[in-house]
Protein backbone atom coordinates (compact mmCIF):
# COMPACT_ATOMS: atom_id res chain seq x y z
CA UNK A 1 0.00 0.00 0.00
CA UNK A 2 1.42 3.53 -1.34
CA UNK A 3 1.90 6.58 1.55
CA UNK A 4 -0.59 8.35 -0.14
CA UNK A 5 -3.22 5.84 0.05
CA UNK A 6 -2.32 5.14 3.93
CA UNK A 7 -2.72 9.10 4.22
CA UNK A 8 -6.46 8.88 2.47
CA UNK A 9 -7.35 6.10 4.33
CA UNK A 10 -6.30 7.99 8.05
CA UNK A 11 -7.74 10.90 7.27
CA UNK A 12 -11.25 8.75 6.17
CA UNK A 13 -11.02 6.95 9.86
CA UNK A 14 -10.58 10.74 11.31
CA UNK A 15 -13.63 11.93 9.84
CA UNK A 16 -15.69 8.89 10.25
CA UNK A 17 -14.53 8.97 13.89
CA UNK A 18 -15.17 12.81 14.58
CA UNK A 19 -18.41 12.33 12.43
CA UNK A 20 -19.27 9.71 15.53
CA UNK A 21 -18.12 11.88 18.14
CA UNK A 22 -20.67 14.59 16.57
CA UNK A 23 -23.51 12.18 16.29
CA UNK A 24 -23.07 11.05 19.66
CA UNK A 25 -22.52 14.09 21.77
CA UNK A 26 -25.58 15.09 19.47
CA UNK A 27 -27.87 12.36 21.15
CA UNK A 28 -26.42 13.18 24.34
CA UNK A 29 -27.54 16.63 24.39
CA UNK A 30 -31.05 15.79 22.76
CA UNK A 31 -31.25 13.17 26.00
CA UNK A 32 -30.24 15.66 28.62
CA UNK A 33 -32.70 18.22 26.89
CA UNK A 34 -35.52 15.29 27.16
CA UNK A 35 -35.07 15.02 30.49
CA UNK A 36 -34.94 18.51 31.36
CA UNK A 37 -38.36 18.68 29.73
CA UNK A 38 -39.74 15.83 31.65
CA UNK A 39 -38.23 17.23 34.70
CA UNK A 40 -40.45 20.20 33.92
CA UNK A 41 -43.24 18.13 34.03
CA UNK A 42 -43.17 16.19 36.62
CA UNK A 43 -42.67 19.06 38.56
CA UNK A 44 -45.56 20.90 37.66
CA UNK A 45 -47.50 17.31 38.39
CA UNK A 46 -46.10 17.99 41.78
CA UNK A 47 -47.43 21.38 42.27
CA UNK A 48 -50.38 20.79 40.45
CA UNK A 49 -50.91 17.82 43.24
CA UNK A 50 -50.94 20.79 45.90
CA UNK A 51 -54.40 22.13 45.10
CA UNK A 52 -55.27 18.14 44.51
CA UNK A 53 -54.43 17.43 48.21
CA UNK A 54 -55.81 21.11 49.32
CA UNK A 55 -59.05 20.23 47.85
CA UNK A 56 -59.43 16.55 49.44
CA UNK A 57 -58.77 18.49 52.84
CA UNK A 58 -61.60 20.73 52.01
CA UNK A 59 -64.04 18.21 50.76
CA UNK A 60 -63.53 15.86 54.32
CA UNK A 61 -63.71 18.82 56.46
CA UNK A 62 -67.22 20.03 54.81
CA UNK A 63 -68.12 16.10 55.35
CA UNK A 64 -67.08 16.75 59.10
CA UNK A 65 -69.71 19.45 59.42
CA UNK A 66 -72.37 17.29 58.01
CA UNK A 67 -72.34 14.31 59.93
CA UNK A 68 -72.25 17.16 62.79
CA UNK A 69 -75.06 19.12 61.77
CA UNK A 70 -77.16 17.34 59.48
CA UNK A 71 -75.80 13.33 59.71
CA UNK A 72 -78.04 11.79 62.03
CA UNK A 73 -81.04 13.25 59.74
CA UNK A 74 -80.07 12.75 56.37
CA UNK A 75 -77.96 8.99 56.89
CA UNK A 76 -80.26 7.00 58.60
CA UNK A 77 -79.06 3.60 57.93
CA UNK A 78 -75.83 4.31 59.59
CA UNK A 79 -78.46 3.80 63.34
CA UNK A 80 -77.72 0.05 61.81
CA UNK A 81 -74.26 0.07 62.17
CA UNK A 82 -73.43 -1.42 65.49
CA UNK A 83 -70.43 0.84 67.14
CA UNK A 84 -72.95 3.91 66.32
CA UNK A 85 -75.29 2.49 69.47
CA UNK A 86 -78.97 2.27 69.24
CA UNK A 87 -79.66 5.75 68.16
CA UNK A 88 -76.96 6.26 66.20
CA UNK A 89 -75.35 8.93 68.04
CA UNK A 90 -72.01 7.69 68.39
CA UNK A 91 -71.33 8.30 64.92
CA UNK A 92 -72.62 12.12 64.30
CA UNK A 93 -72.38 15.18 66.48
CA UNK A 94 -69.13 15.57 68.27
CA UNK A 95 -68.00 11.58 67.65
CA UNK A 96 -69.06 11.81 64.30
CA UNK A 97 -66.63 14.62 63.73
CA UNK A 98 -63.97 12.65 65.15
CA UNK A 99 -64.46 10.16 63.32
CA UNK A 100 -64.29 11.62 59.82
CA UNK A 101 -60.78 13.36 60.95
CA UNK A 102 -59.90 10.12 62.14
CA UNK A 103 -60.50 8.83 58.20
CA UNK A 104 -58.92 12.20 57.28
CA UNK A 105 -55.62 11.33 59.29
CA UNK A 106 -55.63 8.39 58.27
CA UNK A 107 -55.22 8.96 54.63
CA UNK A 108 -52.43 11.47 55.15
CA UNK A 109 -50.74 9.21 57.36
CA UNK A 110 -50.33 6.97 55.02
CA UNK A 111 -49.12 9.67 51.99
CA UNK A 112 -46.73 10.94 54.33
CA UNK A 113 -45.01 7.33 54.92
CA UNK A 114 -45.19 6.76 51.66
CA UNK A 115 -43.64 9.76 50.67
CA UNK A 116 -41.43 10.82 53.27
CA UNK A 117 -37.88 10.28 52.45
CA UNK A 118 -38.50 11.35 48.16
CA UNK A 119 -35.46 13.46 46.90
CA UNK A 120 -36.10 13.25 43.19
CA UNK A 121 -38.54 13.65 41.11
CA UNK A 122 -38.19 10.15 38.76
CA UNK A 123 -38.31 8.40 42.26
CA UNK A 124 -41.84 6.50 41.98
CA UNK A 125 -42.38 7.93 45.48
CA UNK A 126 -42.70 11.06 43.32
CA UNK A 127 -45.02 9.60 41.34
CA UNK A 128 -47.35 8.00 43.69
CA UNK A 129 -47.72 11.24 45.45
CA UNK A 130 -48.41 13.53 42.17
CA UNK A 131 -50.67 10.37 40.24
CA UNK A 132 -52.42 7.15 40.81
CA UNK A 133 -55.27 9.53 41.36
CA UNK A 134 -57.67 6.52 41.09
CA UNK A 135 -55.92 4.21 43.34
CA UNK A 136 -55.65 7.02 45.92
CA UNK A 137 -59.48 7.43 45.67
CA UNK A 138 -59.86 3.72 46.59
CA UNK A 139 -57.56 4.72 49.67
CA UNK A 140 -59.64 7.26 50.36
CA UNK A 141 -63.12 6.04 50.39
CA UNK A 142 -61.55 3.28 52.76
CA UNK A 143 -59.86 5.65 55.25
CA UNK A 144 -63.30 7.62 55.66
CA UNK A 145 -65.00 4.14 55.98
CA UNK A 146 -62.87 2.51 58.54
CA UNK A 147 -63.26 4.62 61.37
CA UNK A 148 -67.11 4.17 61.43
CA UNK A 149 -66.40 0.59 62.88
CA UNK A 150 -64.48 1.56 65.48
CA UNK A 151 -65.55 1.30 69.16
CA UNK A 152 -66.19 4.71 70.27
CA UNK A 153 -63.53 4.15 73.05
CA UNK A 154 -60.67 4.08 70.35
CA UNK A 155 -62.04 7.58 68.69
CA UNK A 156 -62.22 9.07 72.19
CA UNK A 157 -58.79 8.38 72.40
CA UNK A 158 -58.11 9.35 68.90
CA UNK A 159 -59.71 12.68 70.21
CA UNK A 160 -57.68 13.16 73.60
CA UNK A 161 -54.83 12.26 71.08
CA UNK A 162 -56.01 15.20 68.65
CA UNK A 163 -55.61 17.49 71.45
CA UNK A 164 -51.97 17.28 71.20
CA UNK A 165 -52.00 17.68 67.18
CA UNK A 166 -53.94 20.35 66.77
CA UNK A 167 -51.11 22.38 69.63
CA UNK A 168 -48.70 20.98 67.27
CA UNK A 169 -50.27 22.30 63.97
CA UNK A 170 -50.77 25.69 65.96
CA UNK A 171 -47.41 25.57 66.58
CA UNK A 172 -46.32 25.05 62.68
CA UNK A 173 -48.51 28.08 61.67
CA UNK A 174 -46.96 30.20 64.35
CA UNK A 175 -43.11 29.13 62.74
CA UNK A 176 -44.81 29.54 59.43
CA UNK A 177 -45.94 33.28 60.06
CA UNK A 178 -42.44 34.29 61.94
CA UNK A 179 -40.57 32.81 58.89
CA UNK A 180 -42.72 35.03 56.51
CA UNK A 181 -42.30 37.78 58.92
CA UNK A 182 -38.60 37.50 58.56
CA UNK A 183 -38.80 36.85 54.55
CA UNK A 184 -41.07 39.91 54.68
CA UNK A 185 -38.53 42.24 56.61
CA UNK A 186 -35.30 41.07 54.41
CA UNK A 187 -36.97 42.06 51.33
CA UNK A 188 -38.10 45.62 52.55
CA UNK A 189 -34.33 45.78 54.26
CA UNK A 190 -32.69 49.39 53.13
CA UNK A 191 -29.95 48.36 50.40
CA UNK A 192 -27.79 51.40 48.19
CA UNK A 193 -29.32 50.13 45.39
CA UNK A 194 -33.03 49.35 46.55
CA UNK A 195 -33.85 52.97 48.14
CA UNK A 196 -37.36 52.38 47.01
CA UNK A 197 -37.67 49.82 48.82
CA UNK A 198 -36.37 51.63 51.95
CA UNK A 199 -39.57 53.68 51.45
CA UNK A 200 -41.80 51.13 51.21
CA UNK A 201 -40.64 48.96 53.88
CA UNK A 202 -41.40 52.50 56.29
CA UNK A 203 -44.96 53.08 54.50
CA UNK A 204 -45.47 48.91 55.28
CA UNK A 205 -44.69 49.25 58.93
CA UNK A 206 -46.59 52.47 59.51
CA UNK A 207 -49.72 50.59 58.04
CA UNK A 208 -49.44 48.03 59.95
CA UNK A 209 -49.05 50.08 63.08
CA UNK A 210 -52.03 51.23 62.46
CA UNK A 211 -53.93 48.90 61.63
CA UNK A 212 -52.97 47.58 65.09
CA UNK A 213 -54.11 50.57 67.28
CA UNK A 214 -57.66 50.50 65.02
CA UNK A 215 -57.36 47.27 65.70
CA UNK A 216 -56.81 47.79 69.47
CA UNK A 217 -59.75 50.72 69.60
CA UNK A 218 -62.49 48.56 68.01
CA UNK A 219 -61.74 45.57 70.23
CA UNK A 220 -62.57 48.16 73.35
CA UNK A 221 -65.54 49.84 71.91
CA UNK A 222 -67.34 46.60 70.80
CA UNK A 223 -66.34 43.87 73.31
CA UNK A 224 -65.09 46.04 76.53
CA UNK A 225 -67.59 49.20 76.67
CA UNK A 226 -68.88 48.58 79.97
CA UNK A 227 -66.62 47.97 83.32
CA UNK A 228 -68.66 44.48 83.66
CA UNK A 229 -66.22 43.15 80.68
CA UNK A 230 -63.56 42.77 82.86
CA UNK A 231 -62.13 39.63 81.29
CA UNK A 232 -61.92 41.50 77.72
CA UNK A 233 -60.46 44.25 79.43
CA UNK A 234 -57.84 41.79 80.76
CA UNK A 235 -56.84 40.27 77.44
CA UNK A 236 -57.06 43.66 75.50
CA UNK A 237 -55.01 45.16 78.00
CA UNK A 238 -52.46 42.22 78.22
CA UNK A 239 -52.30 42.85 74.16
CA UNK A 240 -51.47 46.28 74.17
CA UNK A 241 -48.38 45.63 76.50
CA UNK A 242 -47.12 43.30 74.84
CA UNK A 243 -47.63 45.61 71.27
CA UNK A 244 -45.91 47.94 73.56
CA UNK A 245 -43.16 45.30 74.40
CA UNK A 246 -42.16 44.43 70.96
CA UNK A 247 -42.15 47.88 69.96
CA UNK A 248 -39.76 49.25 72.29
CA UNK A 249 -37.17 45.97 72.26
CA UNK A 250 -37.18 46.61 68.19
CA UNK A 251 -36.31 50.27 68.82
CA UNK A 252 -33.49 49.17 71.20
CA UNK A 253 -29.92 50.55 70.17
CA UNK A 254 -28.98 46.87 70.94
CA UNK A 255 -31.70 45.04 69.02
CA UNK A 256 -32.15 47.32 65.97
CA UNK A 257 -34.57 45.58 64.01
CA UNK A 258 -37.22 48.58 62.85
CA UNK A 259 -40.91 49.12 63.16
CA UNK A 260 -41.68 46.21 60.31
CA UNK A 261 -41.39 43.16 61.46
CA UNK A 262 -42.95 44.10 64.87
CA UNK A 263 -45.69 46.03 62.68
CA UNK A 264 -46.66 42.45 61.30
CA UNK A 265 -46.68 40.66 64.22
CA UNK A 266 -48.50 43.25 66.47
CA UNK A 267 -51.16 42.85 63.47
CA UNK A 268 -51.04 39.34 63.89
CA UNK A 269 -51.21 39.27 68.25
CA UNK A 270 -54.48 41.48 67.54
CA UNK A 271 -56.03 39.28 65.42
CA UNK A 272 -55.39 36.48 67.59
CA UNK A 273 -57.08 38.18 70.52
CA UNK A 274 -59.62 39.54 68.40
CA UNK A 275 -59.92 35.61 67.69
CA UNK A 276 -60.26 34.77 71.15
CA UNK A 277 -62.50 36.80 72.30
CA UNK A 278 -65.12 35.62 69.05
CA UNK A 279 -65.04 32.51 70.71
CA UNK A 280 -66.35 33.10 73.91
CA UNK A 281 -70.02 32.16 74.35
CA UNK A 282 -72.56 33.89 72.63
CA UNK A 283 -74.55 34.69 76.18
CA UNK A 284 -71.55 35.97 77.69
CA UNK A 285 -69.37 37.73 75.48
CA UNK A 286 -69.30 41.31 76.29
CA UNK A 287 -70.09 43.28 72.74
CA UNK A 288 -72.51 46.07 71.88
CA UNK A 289 -73.88 43.40 69.32
CA UNK A 290 -74.93 40.05 70.23
CA UNK A 291 -74.46 37.45 67.28
CA UNK A 292 -77.11 34.94 67.53
CA UNK A 293 -74.89 32.89 65.45
CA UNK A 294 -70.95 31.67 66.38
CA UNK A 295 -68.28 33.25 64.55
CA UNK A 296 -66.05 30.98 62.12
CA UNK A 297 -62.56 29.22 62.54
CA UNK A 298 -60.29 30.66 59.84
CA UNK A 299 -56.94 29.21 59.05
CA UNK A 300 -54.10 30.05 56.34
CA UNK A 301 -51.42 27.55 56.30
CA UNK A 302 -48.01 28.75 54.91
CA UNK A 303 -45.88 26.22 52.67
CA UNK A 304 -42.56 27.24 52.02
CA UNK A 305 -40.79 25.57 49.32
CA UNK A 306 -37.30 24.22 49.78
CA UNK A 307 -34.02 25.40 48.32
CA UNK A 308 -33.89 23.31 44.84
CA UNK A 309 -30.45 23.41 44.25
CA UNK A 310 -30.81 20.76 41.09
CA UNK A 311 -33.33 20.10 38.43
CA UNK A 312 -34.30 16.91 39.50
CA UNK A 313 -35.06 17.43 43.35
CA UNK A 314 -38.82 17.85 44.30
CA UNK A 315 -39.95 21.12 44.57
CA UNK A 316 -40.90 20.95 48.02
CA UNK A 317 -41.00 18.65 50.91
CA UNK A 318 -43.66 15.77 50.55
CA UNK A 319 -43.88 14.44 53.71
CA UNK A 320 -43.51 17.57 56.04
CA UNK A 321 -46.79 18.24 53.12
CA UNK A 322 -48.62 15.69 54.53
CA UNK A 323 -47.68 15.36 58.07
CA UNK A 324 -49.41 19.39 58.02
CA UNK A 325 -52.60 18.15 56.40
CA UNK A 326 -52.27 15.41 59.39
CA UNK A 327 -52.33 17.59 62.31
CA UNK A 328 -54.68 20.09 60.08
CA UNK A 329 -57.21 17.14 60.24
CA UNK A 330 -56.83 17.13 64.06
CA UNK A 331 -56.71 20.91 64.81
CA UNK A 332 -60.32 20.90 62.56
CA UNK A 333 -61.75 18.41 64.20
CA UNK A 334 -60.92 20.81 67.29
CA UNK A 335 -62.30 23.72 65.50
CA UNK A 336 -65.78 22.05 64.89
CA UNK A 337 -66.26 20.86 68.70
CA UNK A 338 -64.85 23.21 70.10
CA UNK A 339 -61.86 21.41 71.64
CA UNK A 340 -64.51 20.12 74.00
CA UNK A 341 -65.24 16.07 73.03
CA UNK A 342 -68.64 16.11 74.89
CA UNK A 343 -69.49 18.74 73.08
CA UNK A 344 -73.12 19.57 71.79
CA UNK A 345 -72.67 22.65 69.12
CA UNK A 346 -75.43 24.22 67.53
CA UNK A 347 -75.41 24.04 63.74
CA UNK A 348 -73.63 27.09 61.94
CA UNK A 349 -71.21 27.30 64.91
CA UNK A 350 -67.57 26.88 64.94
CA UNK A 351 -65.30 27.31 67.57
CA UNK A 352 -67.13 28.54 70.31
CA UNK A 353 -66.56 27.89 74.08
CA UNK A 354 -64.29 28.85 76.92
CA UNK A 355 -62.01 26.26 76.13
CA UNK A 356 -61.55 27.46 72.52
CA UNK A 357 -60.86 31.20 73.86
CA UNK A 358 -58.30 30.14 76.44
CA UNK A 359 -56.41 28.01 73.51
CA UNK A 360 -56.07 30.93 71.45
CA UNK A 361 -55.59 33.32 74.56
CA UNK A 362 -52.32 31.32 75.37
CA UNK A 363 -51.65 31.00 71.31
CA UNK A 364 -51.51 34.61 71.27
CA UNK A 365 -49.20 34.87 74.45
CA UNK A 366 -46.82 32.36 73.24
CA UNK A 367 -46.70 33.56 69.85
CA UNK A 368 -45.46 37.63 71.18
CA UNK A 369 -42.98 35.46 73.83
CA UNK A 370 -41.66 33.17 70.99
CA UNK A 371 -41.01 37.07 68.65
CA UNK A 372 -39.82 38.63 71.90
CA UNK A 373 -37.34 36.03 72.41
CA UNK A 374 -36.07 36.12 68.30
CA UNK A 375 -35.39 39.73 69.18
CA UNK A 376 -33.07 39.57 72.40
CA UNK A 377 -32.04 36.04 71.78
CA UNK A 378 -28.53 37.68 69.34
CA UNK A 379 -28.13 40.21 72.12
CA UNK A 380 -27.74 37.71 74.81
CA UNK A 381 -25.56 35.22 73.09
CA UNK A 382 -23.51 38.31 72.10
CA UNK A 383 -23.20 39.48 75.89
CA UNK A 384 -22.39 35.42 76.92
CA UNK A 385 -19.84 35.36 74.49
CA UNK A 386 -18.50 38.88 75.58
CA UNK A 387 -18.46 37.93 79.59
CA UNK A 388 -16.40 34.69 78.57
CA UNK A 389 -13.75 36.31 76.27
CA UNK A 390 -13.56 38.73 79.52
CA UNK A 391 -13.51 35.68 81.94
CA UNK A 392 -10.58 34.08 79.79
CA UNK A 393 -9.07 37.69 79.08
CA UNK A 394 -8.30 38.24 82.99
CA UNK A 395 -7.33 34.23 84.05
CA UNK A 396 -4.80 34.78 81.17
CA UNK A 397 -3.79 38.26 82.88
CA UNK A 398 -3.59 36.40 86.20
CA UNK A 399 -1.74 33.80 84.74
CA UNK A 400 1.21 36.05 83.51
CA UNK A 401 1.39 37.83 86.67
Amino acid sequence: MSASEVTAEATAVHVNLRDSQSVLQEEVIASLELNKVDYAMERKKSLRARYYFGIIFLIMNLVAWFFRDYGHSVLPFIHYIKVCGSEGDDCFHSLGVLRVSLGCYIFFSVMFLTTVKTRKLCEHRNWWHSGWWEVKSVLLIVSMALPFFFPSEIVQIYGEVARIGAGIFLLLQLVSVIHFITWWTKYWTPEEERKQRCSLGLLMSTLFYVASICGIVYLYESYASRISCSLNLFFITWTVILLAAMMVISLNSKVNRGLLSSGIMASYIVFLCWCAIRSEPATIRCETKNHEKGNSGWIIILFSNNKVEHEDDIPYSYGFFHMVFSLGAMYFAMLFISWDLNNSARKWSIDVGWISTWVKVINEWFAATIYIWMLISPVVRQNKVMDNNGTVQETADSVMA
